[in-house]
């Protein structure tokens, strides 16, 4: 039998309806396809929206103090009499700074304040003033804030300055090695609060510039030793004074 042959006789026992009429007593047999229903689409999960991370800004920082302007370039200009008043800005802009370099201890703050270079060098009929200023006077002047800042320590608050106007005078040229003239005052009183109590200590000598009081000489006019000084330091307002001096 050829393979043909064989086929048809083997399909000739299958009989499959595909319009429901098979006749009696033949057997059928139903194939059922399974049909795969469609891919599902993909599920799109959103990706969750990245975490903001808050950064809070710190808050500002109070302004460091500063020293005030004096009189910026009058060492420059001519001496005149104009007698200084304690009622000025620039006075007081010169005592708050001052204070500022005491509290802080740092003698830079107070240098609108103290006497200017250049107006020293007008005043003094010496060799050399700009070195007398800066090795002697000013180098002097640090020194005495250093011990200042030691005595008044923290928390002290300034009340007041006691000028005695009434012992102020005018040094003529030609006294104390000076050129030229200037209003001149000792005992000045600086006057403060710590821990609830009145204070004060002095400012051994103020001398004028161009009608501005300036600081000469803070702990001390003459000296033993290279270290700081605080003039006349006293519980409550102490006394200013005496006269006298250059």
């Amino acid at each position: 039998m050829t393979a043909a042959a064989a086929a048809a006789t083997l399909l000739a026992g299958v009989c499959v309806a595909c319009d429901g009429s098979a006749g009696a007593g033949t057997k059928t047999r139903q194939v059922s396809a399974t049909v795969s229903p469609p891919p599902r689409p993909a599920r799109t999960v959103a990706a969750p929206p990245p975490s903001v991370t808050r950064t809070e800004a710190p808050p500002p920082r109070p302004p460091s103090p500063s020293a005030l302007p004096v009189a910026p370039g009058a060492g420059r200009l001519k001496q005149t009499s104009a007698f200084p008043s304690t009622k000025s800005v620039a006075f007081k802009n010169a005592m708050h700074d001052l204070w500022l370099a005491v509290t802080t201890g740092k003698p830079r703050l107070a240098l609108p304040a103290f006497f200017p270079e250049a107006a020293y060098a007008q005043v003094k009929a010496i060799a050399y003033p700009q070195s007398d200023w800066q090795y002697r006077l000013w180098y002097d002047f640090t020194l005495d804030v250093a011990a200042a800042r030691e005595l008044v320590g923290h928390g002290a608050k300034f009340v007041k300055v006691i000028v005695p106007a009434e012992d102020a005078a005018w040094v003529y040229p030609g006294a104390c090695y000076n050129s030229t003239g200037y209003w001149h005052v000792p005992g000045v009183r600086v006057v403060y609060r710590q821990g609830g109590q009145l204070r004060s200590f002095g400012i051994a000598s103020l001398i004028s510039w161009r009608g501005d009081w300036y600081v000469i000489h803070f702990g001390a006019v003459l000296r033993s030793g290279g270290y700081g000084e605080v003039d006349d330091p006293e519980a409550g307002e102490g006394y200013p004074g005496p006269p006298g001096g250059c």
